[in-house]
């Protein structure tokens, strides 16, 4: 099996993806799902190039989300575990999918977070993520206006799927972003 780098994976994303705030989102996710790699003891490489890359046809094709990766990463030569882990992401919600290993259940319930956590860090005084924790995050949950377009049930799901606690997974995302603060615009003043 072909071996994708994380330096092949984001020249790729590149191609792909100019707007800053959706390569802020891929570095977000490439970072948790590198932090849950470690937790896990899985291949880190591996995870990040995944979390890097999941959502490399949005830019060009927002309505037809995920319709158009399975032709991007075949032509760029990615091996089909890499295609699939892209593409069970959008289970239920734009493809089918579903997530079976440990790699895309975490890819499928933290995809959602990162958006989540990144919103709460920016209204808190600081405006960083780097003093945040998961309570700051569950305060926000049941405020369906806030972050409207992030669907907590998604997560929800996701958590049950990995079998974790919510708080947990909502304590690892915000770890796995720290790592990237300043490149994802989270390290305000804290």
């Amino acid at each position: 099996m072909a071996h994708i780098t994380r330096d092949e994976a984001l020249a790729l994303l590149k191609q792909h993806i100019t707007s800053p705030q959706l390569i802020r989102h891929a570095l977000a996710v490439e970072a948790v799902m590198a932090y849950f790699a470690r937790q896990f003891g899985e291949d880190e490489e591996f995870w990040r190039v995944i979390g890097l890359c999941h959502d490399i046809d949005y830019e060009k094709y927002p309505e037809e989300h995920l319709a158009h990766t399975r032709e991007i990463l075949e032509e760029a030569g990615w091996p089909e575990s890499y295609i699939r882990a892209i593409l069970s992401h959008g289970w239920s919600i734009c493809t089918d999918v579903p997530p079976k290993s440990k790699l895309e259940m975490t890819l499928f319930t933290i995809d959602e977070l990162t958006g989540l956590v990144a919103a709460s860090a920016l209204v808190r005084p600081s405006k960083s993520i780097l003093d945040m924790n998961a309570k700051s995050v569950r305060k926000k949950w049941n405020t369906r206006a806030f972050s409207a377009g992030v669907d907590r049930t998604i997560i929800e799901r996701g958590a049950d799927m990995l079998g974790m606690d919510l708080n947990e997974v909502i304590t690892w995302t915000i770890m796995g972003m720290r790592d990237v603060a300043d490149d994802i615009g989270l390290k305000g003043s804290a």
